[in-house]
């Protein structure tokens, strides 16, 4: 495939002579030379690439008129809010309540027991059975009998029966009172509504 335009002119002007980048500078110019450009630069940038009289004083200003720019306000919130919820207790169940009151009940019953023993220990340490107890047996005293032996009534073993038995009976009605009270409270919370209870996050 041939060409059939004919020979094309040539534009003197950019084929023999030098590219803009290369021109000398004018008589009267001082500096490389700039093309003209489209769009004024701004105000503090830079032009040609670099910042007038070759510091950066230009590009620092533009940075700090920037940073001004994108200050927060003063009235914006920074701090989170707490959110809540407000929920309500419809029902117990029965059988949940009856089984967390009988284990709280045994544990209260072992912390009696053993609560006696070491307060039997440290009143006998201090000598208070002997000093009672001898008062006691003078005040009951007579010709034919010595009176009332408080130590040997008071002794550890019996004070320990004592207390177990104390305690087994509280577990019996802890458990039995918690789980009736748990029928109750559903049959109040039909009627009312339940108790309402407001959560809250940890801040």
């Amino acid at each position: 495939m041939t060409d059939t335009r004919g020979p094309q002119p040539q534009y003197e002007g950019y084929a023999t002579g030098p590219l803009p980048g290369e021109r000398e500078p004018a008589p009267g110019q001082s500096g490389p030379y700039h093309p003209p450009q489209a769009y004024p630069s701004p105000a503090g940038g830079t032009q040609g690439g670099r910042p007038p009289g070759g510091g950066t004083q230009g590009g620092v200003q533009g940075v700090g008129a920037a940073q001004a720019a994108r200050r927060p306000r003063t009235g914006a919130r920074t701090t989170p809010r707490t959110r809540k919820a407000r929920l309500r207790v419809a029902k117990a169940d029965p059988w949940s309540v009856m089984k967390v009151s009988f284990l709280l009940s045994i544990a209260l019953g072992i912390c009696t027991v053993v609560a006696s023993a070491v307060l039997w220990m440290v009143m006998d340490a201090m000598g208070v059975f002997e000093t009672v107890g001898g008062t006691i047996s003078e005040a009951t005293g007579s010709n034919d009998s010595n009176g009332f032996d408080l130590q040997s009534f008071l002794s550890l073993p019996r004070v320990l029966i004592f207390t177990s038995v104390i305690a087994v009976i509280d577990v019996v009605l802890a458990t039995a009172l918690a789980t009736l009270g748990s029928f109750i409270y559903n049959l109040s919370a039909g009627f009312v509504g339940g108790i309402e209870l407001t959560l809250a996050e940890d801040e």
